[in-house]
């Protein structure tokens, strides 16, 4: 084959990732391919949603949704909320396989079959499961952004010189450099749809960016953390102690077989019991932990020590560690004692609450388990190769993959250096990788088709428009039943967050008490409280209209208390009513309790920054790259 077909040949093959990583995409997410919005447990998209002072984080509650709910109420005037919650789920889904993909080959060498596994090991596990079920969209396009990060921090790691082994940047142009480091901007601000993943992905870029680069990692992370950092700033809400009850209530659990410890290592142990895939409650939990981290382990000795370049070397070690922490500190935090701390820490530390929820800590374990995956293919590949590679080999074996970019033989694996390569033929890759697919994929088999069909789209009923049109006037919307959460005859049999905070013109107050496990974890709403108080107890409209109340809507045919809501509704004007919904306003002057302009302003400009730097990283990043192709 001349050279220039080889080259085309090369670029074709690298797509082969992508494409498979696409396919497992939509496998997982298939059902929300149809018309519909997502409504499941804390998942809410709606046609359209508005950019109230809640949107932007300037509520009465902690800033959780924040930039994304601001993103949905820019974007879905122009594009249906819907069909963008499903984009973006569908992209993370995508992102995280083939980065996964990304990461073996320029860390490990790994050839295009190996590549495949370590995007399996990214999609196909119970972290995704679960996390779809519980309704985490939006967390899992953190979890998509963690290879990328890492592929960033260590180009930057690399490329600009501070490493003292062979780093291939060194003596990069500042063109380069500033290509890496707005390719690191753009990866950050995407895993900052949400401050988990903020959190997330600035874990993994401080801990391989290396210590001249922490400070300008570290100004990125806060421009890319803008807006809930600014809205919790701003609101105050951040800054109170959370419910120490949470820790206890979101605690990792242990999974059939395998103990708290067993199930963090195999990528699950969620704290909600009813958010698992079907699998996960039989031994198949034990059989598929256990063959996961069996393929893990066959490749860790190499990812740790196979690597002559330092800064490799570092990077590789560091996603290891970080995977080790990922999974023990977790699962010491599900202990009596480890509760303890966290309780101390929620209750005296404002934003510690983020640590509550401790197994979404999990999703920094996977760049290192697909690592670690990819490269075992590789062992194996070598136990079943002794003959040395020829010249015909090696060029077969350049054009299946096992070279990411040139021809030499430092590109291809070996067992040590001057050690003649193995025949690592195609052949014998290609079937080590399909029985490591094979076994990844079959003990998790309901991950398929939504998760055996538990995720699908839903239809609102029309009412919802019309309540929307309706609220049209001053004051906040109070809401019956009492509670955030729902059971609606359209949603299905699992309660789904109430999607009218999302679906209404006007700020929704909301307690943000969220019932886990038999037992109440207090929110930060205290005006909700008091107006759902108001309302339960049966008091005066006077008196919500003092709490900023100007309307109230009653959400039919879903349980939850009701109290003696009877009599303050009495007093209210009906304004719609059908089967679903009943919109009251409440009569008189409604006092005005809007957020100052200047917060709102100043949370603007934060969002615009973090959409700066969401568009404007990627994009510098791929004009500085096509330049570096055309020198």
């Amino acid at each position: 084959m001349s050279a220039s077909g080889q080259g085309r040949r090369d670029r074709w093959v690298r797509f082969v990732p992508a494409g498979y990583s696409a396919v497992l995409a939509l496998l997982i997410a298939g059902p929300l391919l149809g018309s519909g919005y997502l409504l499941l447990r804390d998942a809410v998209s709606t046609p359209r949603s508005y950019p109230t002072d809640s949107a932007l984080g300037l509520g009465d509650a902690a800033p959780r949704a924040v930039p994304q709910d601001a993103l949905l109420a820019v974007l879905s005037p122009v594009i249906d909320g819907g069909l963008i919650v499903k984009a973006i789920l569908l992209v993370a889904l995508w992102a995280a396989g083939y980065g996964a993909a990304v990461l073996a080959r320029e860390l490990v060498g790994a050839p295009v079959s190996a590549q495949l596994v370590a995007t399996t090991v990214a999609l196909w596990n119970p972290y995704v499961a679960e996390r779809l079920l519980q309704g985490h969209w939006s967390l899992l396009a953190g979890y998509a952004a963690l290879p990328w990060v890492a592929l960033a921090a260590y180009r930057i790691r690399t490329g600009t010189g501070t490493g003292t082994g062979t780093g291939t940047g060194t003596g990069t142009g500042t063109g380069e450099r500033i290509g890496r480091w707005a390719g690191l901007a753009g990866c950050l601000a995407a895993a900052g749809l949400t401050p988990t993943g903020a959190l997330l992905a600035g874990i993994t870029a401080l801990s391989l960016a290396g210590r001249r680069q922490l400070a300008g990692v570290l100004a990125l992370l806060i421009a890319a953390s803008a807006p809930w950092l600014t809205a919790t700033a701003l609101s105050g809400a951040g800054s109170e102690p959370s419910d120490p009850a949470g820790i206890a209530a979101f605690a990792a659990r242990g999974e059939p077989g395998l103990g708290t410890l067993g199930s963090l290592a195999g990528l699950g142990g969620i704290w909600n019991g009813d958010a698992v895939p079907d699998s996960r409650t039989t031994l198949l939990a034990l059989i598929g932990t256990g063959l996961l981290l069996v393929i893990v382990a066959t490749g860790l000795r190499s990812v740790v020590t196979d690597s002559a370049d330092r800064d490799e070397r570092y990077v590789r070690r560091a996603l290891v560690v970080l995977a080790a922490l990922a999974i023990l500190l977790p699962a010491l935090g599900a202990t009596p004692w480890g509760m303890h701390v966290l309780e101390w820490l929620v209750a005296h530390v404002p934003g510690a609450g983020l640590l509550r929820d401790t197994q979404k800590y999990v999703a920094l374990a996977m760049p290192a388990y697909a690592l670690c995956a990819a490269a075992g293919c590789g062992v194996l590949a070598r136990r079943f190769s002794t003959a040395p590679i020829d010249d015909a080999r090696r060029s077969e074996a350049v054009g299946n993959g096992l070279s990411s970019d040139t021809h030499d033989d430092s590109a291809l694996p070996s067992s040590s250096a001057g050690t003649p390569l193995p025949n690592l033929s195609p052949a014998v890759s290609r079937s080590v990788a399909t029985v490591f697919i094979t076994l990844l994929i079959l003990p998790l088999l309901d991950l398929a088709w939504g998760v055996g069909g538990a995720i699908r789209p839903v239809h609102y009923p029309a009412g919802w428009q019309q309540v929307a049109e309706q609220t049209d006037g001053p004051g906040d919307i109070a809401v019956l039943p009492g509670g955030m959460f729902r059971k609606f005859r359209y949603s299905g049999k699992a309660p789904v967050l109430d999607p009218a905070p999302r679906m209404l013109p006007r700020d929704v107050l909301q307690t943000g008490e969220l019932p886990v496990r038999g037992r109440t974890v207090s929110g930060e709403g205290a005006r909700a409280r008091a107006v759902e108080t108001v309302l339960l107890q049966g008091g005066s409209a006077q008196e919500l209209a003092e709490h900023g109340v100007g309307w109230v809507l009653v959400e039919r045919g879903t349980p939850g208390p009701l109290g003696e809501s009877k009599t303050t509704l009495a007093q209210l004007d009906p304004v719609y009513s059908d089967a679903d919904l009943a919109l009251y306003r409440v009569p008189g002057a409604t006092e005005q309790r809007d957020r100052s302009s200047t917060h709102r302003s100043l949370v603007i400009a934060a969002h615009a920054l973090w959409v700066a730097l969401l568009v404007g990283g990627p994009l510098i990043a791929t004009i500085t790259r096509r330049a570096r192709r055309k020198r």
